[in-house]
């Protein structure tokens, strides 16, 4: 009768059983006539124990001759070992390599260090990794959190088109792509627009997907595809974008920390500034935000965006993301709600992480009234046919409404304490990276 086939993370559940393990040698230590192959599987690493006295001479040389990253199903009996790797040793009984990886061809990413280009380029591999591992496990955790807030809090998933005729953030970031009969076609900047439709159909919705921009930025927050979530809401204003804004970003913070300390204390997070993230997060206005700036020896001036090390400067006082509001109109996108009191500022916010990550969440009011709408299209220069059904939403039941977009990559890299967004999704995409 065969052993059971079990994974690594199911080892305690085997202790004193004889189980096969199929998986991939990441390391091995040798001493004399024991060898200690390191098995991963994808779910953890576990060590195994291999005495050349308890096994036939052909399997002990043959685990003896192992190769990194060559693929085998091991055999053994389970035991604890809090000293070990993961809390469980397997005593190896017998082994089936799958296939050894050869001499001549080695596993490229060895335990020495290796430049960032070099780990880009052999991306498929350094997958493989424990500190890869760890961002993409959280990077699950935080995705999963996030459905979960929006799932139980009333708001249905309507997915939205990749492909859409016109521009959403601004026409200068557009990947243009060929569609059917020599017409054009656009990657999406964001989901936004659509997510209005269908938040007039359901009242609170979101969507979750790729979004594309063709901005030729090479900062360590910028990627040309990433992945964001959009919230949109029927009835709602400013302060409710802002309220659910925070507490999306309370749930998910808690919710890694209650999942995913093993993988945030890998990679070296302090934990305590994780535990600080509680409602609630201060707020400013851009008024507010501008004067802070000036006083710390930025150079902005009134009606200017903020760059990377303004949103740093902005944070460094707080321990918690920062809300700044009410944006110079002329610097946000044409659907944007103008305050009424105040037209030349809109109903805008951003949420600024701490620890110099940024913005990684942007939205606000959105404008709700047909005339002003048709105003800030043609303002724009924006194609008025592309944008008709757009503008129907607000001819046939209109209603203040607000929403915003997170994206992903920067959150995931925000709770990792993570430099650079390149490392918080599988296979980045950069100005200078198509492949692999």
């Amino acid at each position: 009768m065969s052993a059971p086939r079990i994974t690594i993370a199911e080892a305690a559940r085997h202790v004193g059983e004889t189980v096969s393990v199929p998986g991939w040698l990441y390391n091995m230590r040798k001493s004399g006539k024991i060898v200690f192959p390191l098995l991963r599987d994808g779910t953890g690493l576990m060590q195994c124990v291999a005495v050349k006295s308890a096994l036939p001479e052909a399997v002990f040389e043959t685990i003896k001759d192992l190769t990194q990253e060559s693929s085998l199903i091991m055999t053994g009996k389970i035991r604890a070992d809090e000293r070990a790797a993961g809390g469980y040793e397997m005593d190896v009984e017998s082994i089936e390599v799958i296939q050894r990886v050869p001499e001549s061809d080695p596993y490229p990413i060895t335990p020495k260090e290796h430049g960032v280009d070099f780990l880009m380029d052999h991306r498929h591999l350094w997958l493989r990794s424990q500190h890869q591992h760890a961002i993409a496990r959280v990077r699950h955790e935080v995705i999963k959190a996030v459905r979960d807030y929006f799932d139980s809090n009333g708001f249905t998933l309507v997915d939205t088109p990749i492909f859409t005729p016109a521009a959403c953030e601004g026409t200068t970031t557009l990947f243009e792509v060929n569609y059917f009969d020599d017409d054009k076609a656009y990657l999406t900047q964001s989901g936004q627009l659509y997510n209005e439709a269908t938040a007039m159909a359901f009242g609170k919705v979101y969507c979750f997907g790729p979004t594309f921009r063709a901005e030729k930025s090479k900062t360590r927050r910028h990627l040309t595809e990433f992945w964001m979530v959009e919230p949109e809401m029927a009835f709602a204003t400013l302060e409710d974008v802002k309220r659910v804004g925070e507490e999306l970003l309370i749930h998910t913070v808690k919710r890694v920390l209650e999942n995913r300390q093993p993988e945030l204390k890998l990679l070296g997070r302090d934990l305590s500034k994780l535990q600080a993230i509680q409602a609630p997060f201060p707020r400013i206005s851009y008024d507010e935000a501008v004067k802070i700036l000036q006083s710390k020896g930025s150079e902005i001036k009134w009606g200017g965006d903020f760059g990377n090390t303004d949103e740093t400067l902005l944070t460094q006082d707080y321990d918690r993301p920062l809300l700044v509001d009410r944006y110079p109109s002329h610097i946000k996108a044409f659907y944007f709600q103008p305050d009424l009191e105040r037209p030349e500022v809109a109903l805008a916010v951003d949420v600024l992480a701490p620890e110099g990550h940024g913005e990684i969440i942007g939205g606000g009011q959105r404008v709700h009234d047909p005339d002003l709408l048709l105003k800030r299209i043609q303002d724009e220069g924006l194609p008025m046919d592309a944008f008709q059904w757009y503008i129907d939403l607000r001819k046939y039941g209109t209603v203040p409404h607000g929403g915003f977009g997170m994206g992903i990559e920067r959150c995931v890299g925000w709770i990792c304490g993570i430099e650079h967004v390149r490392e918080t999704i599988a296979f980045p995409r950069m100005l200078y990276r198509l492949r692999p």
